[in-house]
C-alpha cells in the first residue's frame, strides 16, 4: 500500500499497470455496479457523516476510511414494495434503465442495513421503522449478509416498502481502467432515520464513527486519515452544507457524470488524472525494465487483494466500505 500527499491510498501495483494500460498492453475489465451511502445526521455543530475504517489487516486498502456500501446483487432486481419516485424517474436520474435503477437503489439501502444496521424502509411511504436492533432484525441482517435471503424477501415478510425518497443521488465514480477489479459506483446521501442508530456490525471494519466532513477532510489533509479519491472528494463536496436537509435538497442538482481516471504517456512519463479533481493528479516517472506480473501484463505486479472496496482510487464502493460477497 502506498500513501500520497494527504491520506490518499493507492496500490503498489498501479505504476506498472498504468504504464501497461497507457501502452496498450492491458485490456480493461468490465466494471460491476455498486452503491454506497453517505449517512448523515445533524448535530449542534453541523452535519456528521457515518464512516467505517477498513481492518488494517485487509490486503486491500487496509486502514482506509469509507462509507457503508457494496455491490449490486442480482436479487436486488426482484420486485419489492416501493415508495418514493417511480422507477422511471430513478432511471432517468441515474442514467440507466428501470431494472438497473431499482437494483442500484436497492443495493444502497440493503448494504447500509447490512453494514450499519440502518434501514430506509417502513410500513408505508410516510413512515420508517423505528428500531432495527432486536434479535429478529439481527437474524434478518445476518441472513442478508450470508445471501440466504433476498432484500425483497425480508421486506415482504415484514410488510415493508423501500423508502427510495430518503436517498439522494450524489456522485458516480468508476474504477480506473487499469485496475484489476472495477466498479461503477453510485454514491447517495441519506439522513439517519429518527429512532434508529448505527451499529458496528460490518465484518470488514475495525472502527465506525461519526465525523463532521470538516474534521474528516482535515484529518486527510494532515495525512492522519487514509482515504481513496472518491471518499475524500465526496467529503469535500459536503462542506458547504450547514444541515442534512440542505445536503439532501442539493442532491437533486448534483452532476452524476461518471468520474473516471485517465492515463496517458507524456514524454515517457505516465500522467494520471481524474477529470474535475486536480488534487489526485499523479505523474509516474518512466523506469526501465520491470518485474514480471501474474496477470500476463509485462511489468505488472498483481497484489494479493482479498476483496475490492469498489473504489481502488476510482469508484468507491469504495469510496464505500466494501463491494463484496459476489459483488466485489
Amino acid at each position: 500500500m502506498t500513501m500520497t500527499r494527504g491520506g490518499q491510498w493507492f496500490p503498489a501495483s498501479w505504476p506498472d499497470r498504468i504504464r501497461a494500460h497507457a501502452e496498450g498492453r492491458l485490456t480493461p475489465v468490465e466494471p460491476r455496479r455498486a452503491a454506497t451511502v453517505l449517512l448523515l445526521r445533524d448535530t449542534p455543530r453541523g452535519p456528521q457523516v457515518h464512516m467505517l475504517r477498513r481492518r488494517a489487516s485487509m490486503a486491500f486498502a487496509g486502514g482506509a476510511y469509507a462509507y457503508p456500501g457494496g455491490g449490486v446483487d442480482p436479487r436486488d432486481e426482484r420486485p419489492l414494495g416501493w415508495a418514493g419516485p417511480p422507477l422511471a424517474e430513478w432511471a432517468e436520474r441515474l442514467g440507466v434503465d428501470e431494472r438497473v435503477a431499482q437494483a442500484i437503489v436497492c443495493a444502497a439501502v440493503r448494504e447500509m442495513f447490512e453494514e450499519a444496521g440502518v434501514l430506509l424502509a417502513g410500513p408505508d411511504g410516510a413512515t420508517v421503522v423505528a428500531d432495527t436492533t432486536d434479535d429478529a432484525w439481527e437474524a434478518d441482517r445476518r441472513a442478508l449478509v450470508a445471501r440466504e435471503v433476498s432484500f425483497a424477501d425480508v421486506l415482504a415478510r415484514r410488510g415493508l416498502v423501500l423508502r427510495s425518497d430518503l436517498l439522494g443521488p450524489w456522485a458516480r465514480w468508476i474504477t480506473p481502467e487499469f485496475e484489476e477489479r472495477r466498479y461503477d459506483t453510485w454514491f447517495f446521501v441519506a439522513a439517519l432515520p429518527e429512532g434508529q442508530r448505527t451499529r458496528d456490525v460490518s465484518g470488514e471494519a475495525d472502527r465506525t464513527e461519526w465525523m463532521s466532513p470538516r474534521d474528516a477532510v482535515d484529518g486527510y489533509d494532515r495525512a492522519e486519515l487514509l482515504m481513496m479519491p472518491p471518499t475524500i472528494a465526496t467529503l469535500r463536496s459536503l462542506l458547504p452544507y450547514a444541515t442534512v436537509a440542505e445536503a439532501a435538497a442539493a442532491s437533486g442538482e448534483r452532476d452524476l457524470t461518471p468520474v473516471l481516471a485517465r492515463a496517458r504517456l507524456v514524454d515517457g512519463e505516465v500522467e494520471l488524472t481524474w477529470p474535475g479533481h486536480d488534487e489526485f493528479t499523479k505523474h509516474v516517472p518512466a523506469k526501465p525494465g520491470g518485474g514480471g506480473g501474474g496477470d500476463g501484463v509485462p511489468g505488472a505486479e498483481v497484489p494479493a487483494a482479498d476483496r475490492a472496496s469498489g473504489a481502488s482510487g476510482g469508484s468507491g464502493a469504495s469510496g464505500d466500505s466494501a463491494t463484496r460477497r459476489g459483488a466485489e
